[in-house]
Order: structure tokens, then sequence, then C-alpha cells
């Protein structure tokens, strides 16, 4: 906002929503001005009010004002210095972004294909129940977030510039909604177009982009990162390396273990993706059926506390699609996603618990994510043996114990079969779903009813591990030039979080490097 505008919030019909004409005619009014003032009027933020009997758009528009400059991408002249950033995600690409600002040359490395060929690689999970180890739903260009709903909300506004993020998505691409919804989202059809826009421009300034480059040793010297060796055998120097490997790269965490680089167990949740048809969520979340078709569908983030153990929905995904999510034959793992449209009749949520080191007895760095492991492989090894097929439950039957005779239509592909989840799943996280279901039920009614499938399981959520660093360097306190990063770090959950994430760790390695 700049010094010469005025704020003001307006409330707006759904029939009115596309009307910009009557929402610059009430801007003007609230400021004083009239009818045919030049004054500017523009959108700040747009969302639903979903409390009155019909639900209604809140806008908050500013009146006056000069024309601001979106900011772009401005790299520098490349300099000498080098730096390895390991990962092609959010946390990655961002932080190659900024060393180019910097005048520093990123050399990216991901282990998965680029976005078209993972795409490739993602429909034989469906066509042959083929997991790519490599290139799957998790890895790849973009990160787990591109075959995702592509959510570009955070909460985290404290670690970095949100609008800074934003405004080069949309200088790739994006629409320029994202700027002004409250909820801003891409859709998984529209995200690899703009991971490939950032690509592209770290290639055309001399950036370095490789696929199939696995990391298979660090290069340490006195204590210090000084770059890497992939699979192959090839070593790569550099004068310092970011690990923004996402929150399944279990070999990573795996090498640094073994190097005897600190990490700590990081407390994730586990459970299931609970699916309603999207007309029931409409009804519990908009209080009104049917929808109105200028209201998108309709959207949830709900949480309680059970005993000492939180219960949250995560990843929601209207007018979504459930997804198998493993990154290994022998594991079952699920995760939602949607189209930019959100068309689809249903929508999916994880419904997830609290899991703590406590609850295990290891005790261990990775003591957390052998047991995340170990709960994948036996809901895998509960189906066929073979498919990707998942075990589903009705809420209603979850909650009273008793085998679904017939699981209801639901979006995942590769297909259902009934289970008894309250068997499959940890006998904590069983009774704490149960409670949750009940308080969710009152709340929302329908939310618990026969109508919701419960599919598992839903485990990656976040890391089960954090590698540490320094909160002022951003280095790991072990290993100077070793920088973690991003949502496999542990310091940073979702796409904008991870994007901030890299470029505050781009900018410490830039005062690192002395660039």
């Amino acid at each position: 906002m700049t010094s010469a505008e005025q704020i003001f919030d307006l409330t707006i019909e759904p029939d009115q929503a596309g009307d910009l004409k009557l929402v610059r005619s009430l801007a003007l009014h609230r400021a004083g001005l009239p009818e045919n003032s030049a004054a500017r009027v523009r959108i700040v933020r747009r969302s639903v009010d979903a409390r009155a009997r019909m639900p209604r758009f809140l806008l908050r528009v500013a009146v006056g004002g000069e024309e601001e400059a979106r900011r772009s991408f401005e790299p520098r002249a490349l300099g000498p210095k080098r730096v390895v950033v390991v990962g092609a995600g959010p946390a990655g690409y961002f932080a190659a972004l900024t060393l180019l600002e910097a005048g520093i040359t990123p050399v990216v490395l991901e282990q998965g294909r680029d976005v078209r060929s993972r795409l490739k690689d993602i429909k034989k999970i469906y066509s042959e129940s083929l997991i790519h180890p490599h290139s799957n739903y998790c890895f790849g260009e973009g990160g787990a977030g591109t075959y995702s709903d592509g959510k570009l909300f955070t909460r985290s506004k404290k670690r970095g510039d949100v609008n800074r993020i934003l405004d080069l998505f949309v200088a790739h691409g994006a629409s320029e909604d994202i700027l002004v919804d409250a909820h801003p989202h891409l859709g998984s059809n529209a995200l690899p177009r703009l991971v490939r826009a950032l690509r592209e421009s770290i290639l055309g300034v001399g950036g370095n982009v490789r696929f199939g480059a696995r990391v298979s040793d660090l290069l340490l010297s006195g204590g210090t990162a000084r770059g890497v060796v992939l699979e192959d055998g090839e070593k790569i120097p550099a004068d310092a390396v970011i690990l923004a490997t996402g929150h399944s790269a279990r070999d990573v965490y795996a090498l640094l273990h073994r190097k005897g680089i600190s990490l700590e167990a990081k407390p994730f949740a586990l459970g299931v993706r609970i699916e309603h048809p999207q007309e029931l969520v409409d009804r519990m979340f908009y209080h009104h059926s049917p929808r109105h078709p200028a209201l998108p569908p309709a959207s949830y983030r709900i949480a309680c506390q059970t005993g000492e153990r939180g219960v949250f929905s995560f990843c929601m995904c209207p007018g979504g699609f459930v997804v198998p999510a493993a990154t290994a034959p022998g594991e079952l793992v699920l995760n939602g996603m949607s189209l930019a449209s959100r068309k689809a009749p249903f929508a999916n949520a994880g419904l997830v618990a609290e899991v703590r080191p406590l609850d295990v007895t290891e005790k261990d760095p990775l003591a957390l994510l052998r047991f995340q492991s170990q709960v994948e492989q036996a809901v895998f090894a509960a189906g066929d043996g073979r498919t990707q097929c998942a075990p589903a439950q009705s809420a209603r039957d979850f909650a009273q114990g008793r085998l679904t005779d017939s699981p209801g239509r639901t979006s995942y592909l590769p297909g259902v079969y009934a289970a008894s989840l309250h068997e499959l799943l940890p006998a904590f996280v069983v009774r704490a779903l149960r409670q949750a279901l009940r308080v969710f039920g009152q709340r929302h009614r329908g939310f618990d009813s026969a109508e919701a499938m419960m599919l598992a399981v839903e485990s990656r959520t976040s890391a089960p591990v954090r590698i540490p660093r320094d909160p002022v360097s951003l280095m790991h306190p072990e290993a100077a030039g070793l920088f973690p990063c991003g949502e496999g770090a542990g310091h940073a959950g979702g796409i904008i979080s991870a994007a901030m994430d890299g470029v505050a760790v781009a900018q410490g390695v830039s005062r690192y490097v002395g660039a």
C-alpha cells in the first residue's frame, strides 16, 4: 500500500462477483469520491465469507496511489563463485534464482527427471503399478508440490517476503489472481508450465540444471563442505552446498547420518486421506446447496486436540483426486491433487494425528523415519502385494470398528478394497482419529458419515527428520558451507514457505562466499 492509498473492505454478493464496475463504484463511494473520479481502484485481497446463510465475497480494495512496478527476476553478471543446489523443488529453484541475482552460479542437481518426462513416470504408476524410485509424485523437477493442488498460501510470513515469491510466479506465467486471493492455488495442470519457465530463467543467464544427477556423497575437507559426489562417481566441487532435497529424500538423511553429521528426529503427522462428495463439503462449510456458480468449491482447514495429541486436516483439495505418492516399491503412500478448475466431484484432505519421538521406542535421529516407512510398508503388504490399490473404510465404520462391506466410489484411480483401517494403522493414531471424527462430525454434519471414505495411508505430511542449522548463518553447525534448506531439512512446509526458505538460504550463502 502506498501512502496515498485508502483501504476499504467491501462485501459482494455472488451474483455481483464479476461486476468490476460495481466494485469500482462502491470503492469510490466509500472513499468519498465521485463516480467519474480518475482515482485508481484495485482489489488487494479476495476471500469468501461462509458464515452467512448465503456465502459472500469479501473484498479489500485500495483507492488512489500510483501504479507500482511488480518485482521481477534481476540477475547480475556471474562471478567466479559456484554453489551446488541439491534438489529442483521450490526451495532449490528459488535458491538458484536468488544466487543468480547475487552473481553466483548455481549448479542444480535433481535425482529425478524434468517435469514433462516425470509425468510419463507418474502415468506408469497407474498403468503398470510401477514406482520409479527417482521420478514419481515426490521426486523430480518441481518437487512434491508440482503434481498437487499447488497451494500458494502460507502462515509463515515472518520467514520472508511472500509478495516477492508471488511476483516471481506471476512473472513466470502464473495467474495474477494469486496476488489477491486469500488462499491462492495453481493446480497440477498449471504448475508444470510454471516450473519449466523457472528452469528457463535459470538456464538463460548461466545457471546449470542437471537431471538424473543423484548425489551419493559430500566432499568434506576440514569440516567444510566443498562439493558433492554423484552416483556415477563424478565429483562436483563448489564453494558451498545447499541441501533442498524435499521431505522424502531418505537417502540424504542416511548419507548425513553415515558421515556423522548430526540430525534430529522431528515430529510429523500420519493418518488417512478422507474423501467426501464435493456437494457434501459445500453443504457442510457453505451451509448452502447447491453452490452458487460464482463461488469456488468449498474447502476447509480443521483441527482439534484429542487428549495430548492434535489431529488436523492437511493439504485439502476441493474438487480433487487422491493420488499414489509412494517413492519406492513395496510401500503405499497417498496424497491429494486438484486441477486449476477444481471441478472434480470429490474433495479430499489428509486427516492426520501428531507423531512424536516419544511414540517410538528407538531414540536415534532416524527412528521416526523408520516408523513412517514401516507403516507404509505394512499398509502395502495388507493389499495384493503388487498394485497401489488402497485400503478403504467409511468414516462411520472406522469409528465403530467394523468393515465396510462395499467401499463407495472414490477418486483414487488405482482402486480401493475394503479393509479395517483401525487394525492397519498404529493404535494411538486410530484412537486420536476416532476422537477427532466425533468432534468434527458434531461441528460439521456429515463429516463422519457413511459418505466419507477414508483411504490409507497419508504419511508424508512433513519430514520426520530435521537437519539442524545455525539461526544466523543458516549453515549446519558442524559443517561450514553446508546449508540445509526447505521441507526436507525440516525448516519449511509447502510451496511458498519452501521458496522463501530457498531465498533466505541463498542470501546466507551469498554472505558466506563473499559475493
